[in-house]
């Protein structure tokens, strides 16, 4: 039995539906590149969080020939109020995934993959030991892709995250998603200092390219935003992104304010100032947008 998102106290506020502005414009998926991927991934039966988190960068990404995958199922133990996959019991781990997503990647010529996957509380390990699996099968039979993980917070052991870094992806990237009053409502299970510790953890480690992500609009305030930013590059962050958040369906947690290009402009320009190496920001970013550029 699955669910798309449990109670939340945002969600027992009467929703109000704000037209999108004019800015919010999802292209269609189109091109040859975009057509063969899809098939494969429909052939192969892979998950990916492009098509369950609904993203509206799909179309351009897989054209570039940048795609995220998801492993570990499509069912997750955490019950976000702002995300598109899956809530419930998942299935058993399927030890084949590793090969079968690196044999896939290999098939489709990907240039660099974003690997992520659900919230395996459910396990001893948290799933660590797949993710270990999968980035070495991806090293092993793809050899030219280039990676970043975007990873859970492990409950914030840090004997889980090591698994991650002693695989060695490029980047490795655990998202913020939200300011800190808004966490517990937001994310539920998840803390907002806990994953702060996780990626400051990565930095110390020694692991070189370090990202998070925001998505703006359930509304926090502009102070808010910027305390956060901060908060993330004083944890040593190498990358960020920022982008409206956009409500995966009823069932979710309504947008409470569409922010302009231009002050999404004014957010990673400030981001500039504090000495982050790459910033994006804009209405329709997400947290792989671009992946393959902030390798470099």
């Amino acid at each position: 039995m699955t669910t798309n998102a449990s109670a939340s106290p945002l969600l027992q506020e009467p929703p109000v539906l704000i037209p999108k502005p004019k800015w919010i414009r999802v292209k269609l998926p189109t091109g040859n590149n975009y057509r063969e991927l899809r098939g494969l991934v429909d052939k192969y039966k892979l998950n990916t969080i492009c098509q369950s988190g609904s993203c509206p960068n799909m179309g351009e990404c897989w054209g570039e020939g940048t795609a995220t995958f998801m492993i570990l199922g499509n069912v997750c133990t955490r019950s976000c109020g702002f995300c598109g996959v899956q809530t419930g019991r998942p299935v058993a781990v399927n030890w084949d995934e590793p090969e079968k997503v690196a044999r896939s990647i290999r098939l489709m010529k990907i240039k660099h993959a974003v690997l992520t996957s659900v919230d395996r509380d459910d396990l001893k390990d948290m799933g660590s030991i797949l993710w270990y699996e999968t980035i070495q099968a991806v090293r092993r039979i793809s050899p030219g892709t280039t990676m970043e993980t975007l990873i859970p917070d492990f409950q914030g052991i840090t004997r889980h995250i090591d698994r991650i870094i002693e695989a060695g992806p490029e980047v490795i990237s655990h998202n913020m998603e939200t300011v800190k009053r808004l966490t517990r409502e937001v994310r539920v299970q998840a803390r907002y200092d806990r994953s702060l510790e996780v990626l400051r953890y990565l930095k110390e480690s020694g692991q070189r390219r370090t990202k998070t992500g925001l998505m703006l609009g359930l509304g926090e305030t502009n102070e808010e935003i910027l305390e956060t930013i901060r908060d993330i590059r004083s944890a040593g962050v190498d990358i960020i992104t920022i982008g409206q958040y956009l409500q995966p369906s009823k069932k979710h947690l309504p947008v409470k304010r569409f922010i302009t290009p231009e002050e999404f402009d004014e957010f990673g320009n400030y981001a500039k100032t504090l000495g982050f190496r790459h910033v994006e920001s804009s209405p329709l970013v997400r947290s792989s947008y671009h992946a393959e550029k902030h390798i470099h």
